[in-house]
């Protein structure tokens, strides 16, 4: 059997935490809140209703594009597959919901996006505000190639800063 799939809107209750494993790969931790809201037809006034807590998590490009494009109190449109996460600490077994995120990005009913292709080994997206580059911990900087491979149908043209002609 297949693990649940959560599609949504949700809002990040944090910036998302970007650390790398001991073998260099990138992930991103991401807390997210979804809640329900409604329109109390007596007051007019809109209400919370309950709020569903969960940890995301991503990996590799992925998790550097969003560490560079998202940020805490954005509203994002996240779809991945729901599983159970366990450890045990000091004796005492935990368990708690987590979602592996497969999709996710800003939502554009009340924000705009500028969204640019990022290639491995290149931070893109549309930026945070923050300068994230400088924050990563113990992540060793690499070299970064300079041209988009020769048959990127969405490569850039530099004279113009953009391509008019649709990669198909």
């Amino acid at each position: 059997m297949a693990l649940p799939t959560l599609t949504g809107v949700a809002r990040l209750v944090d910036d998302p935490e970007l650390r790398f494993t001991p073998s260099g790969k990138p992930v991103a931790d991401i807390r997210l809140a979804f809640n329900s809201r409604r329109l109390n037809p007596q007051t007019q006034q809109w209400e919370d209703g309950d709020t569903f807590f969960v940890r995301g998590s991503a990996w590799e490009l992925h998790a550097e594009n969003i560490a560079e494009s998202l940020a805490k109190g954005m509203e994002v449109m996240v779809s991945g597959e729901l599983r159970t996460e366990r450890w045990e600490k000091d004796g005492v077994k935990h368990e708690r919901p987590a979602l592996m995120i497969r999709s996710i990005g800003p939502t554009l009913a009340y924000a705009t996006a500028k969204v640019t292709k990022s290639t491995p080994g290149q931070n893109g997206g549309q930026g945070g505000g923050q300068a994230r580059g400088q924050a990563q911990q113990g992540r060793p900087q690499q070299s970064r190639p300079t041209q988009p491979p020769a048959d990127d149908p969405w490569a850039i043209d530099n004279a113009k800063g953009y391509s008019d002609e649709p990669p198909f």
